[in-house]
């Protein structure tokens, strides 16, 4: 369990379909082997460490429902440690099992620095999207500020661009989404109750007689 509040901004030193090595510092320090990382937003095992990168195995699953395929040597990532039971959680409970790709259709600088962004949102996942909601976008928990019916628009302040990958994000780019796991368990039991509701057979009513 992450939290979606970036640790570090790692460098993809080589990538070559199945493995992947990234350069970095401040994760490596407690995560041995067999550990977990989230990578964008993604949570991956580690299969190699060292005090200077972490590599990890890319499962054909993985590649296939992220936008982790379309890395190449020199792109950053974005990195966090899983969640400390003892710790705060900054941002909101992210489980780094990524629930669709998005497209980065607007990126608009303010007058503070920031950035206001828009991601276009699959269709299955829109459902799950609500305003001042959380959202996870490439392992980065945001607060939805503005939504329609096809994209989601976030408030990004001048840190979150400095200590992230989004500070380079640009239209037409891909993103890891991951939606608000509270809002998944409540439409599936819902979806339960109302099949087990459905599912009673009301007695007939007697028929009247003359």
């Amino acid at each position: 369990m992450f939290t979606g509040i970036v640790e570090e901004l790692g460098v993809v030193r080589h990538i070559d379909g199945t493995r992947m090595t990234v350069g970095c510092r401040t994760v490596t320090a407690d995560s041995e082997v067999g550990s977990s990382v989230a990578v964008n937003g993604v949570c991956l095992t580690a299969v190699e460490r060292s005090d200077a990168h972490l590599a990890f195995d890319l499962s054909e699953e993985t590649l296939r429902r992220t936008s982790l395929s379309r890395l190449r040597d020199g792109d950053g990532v974005n990195l966090e440690r899983p969640l400390r039971l003892a710790g705060r959680v900054g941002g909101h409970l992210v489980q780094g099992h990524v629930d669709g790709v998005g497209e980065i259709w607007g990126v608009e600088p303010d007058a503070e620095g920031g950035v206001w962004l828009t991601v276009r949102t699959p269709a299955e996942l829109r459902r799950f999207v609500v305003e001042k909601g959380s959202v996870c976008v490439d392992g980065v928990s945001l607060t939805i500020a503005a939504l329609d019916t096809t994209a989601f628009s976030v408030a990004l302040i001048p840190h979150t661009l400095a200590v992230t990958t989004l500070g380079s994000a640009r239209p037409g780019d891909l993103v890891n989404l991951e939606v608000d796991v509270i809002a998944k368990y409540v439409e599936a039991l819902l979806a339960d109750r109302t099949a087990s509701q459905a599912s009673v057979v009301r007695p007939a009513r007697e028929g009247r007689t003359a």
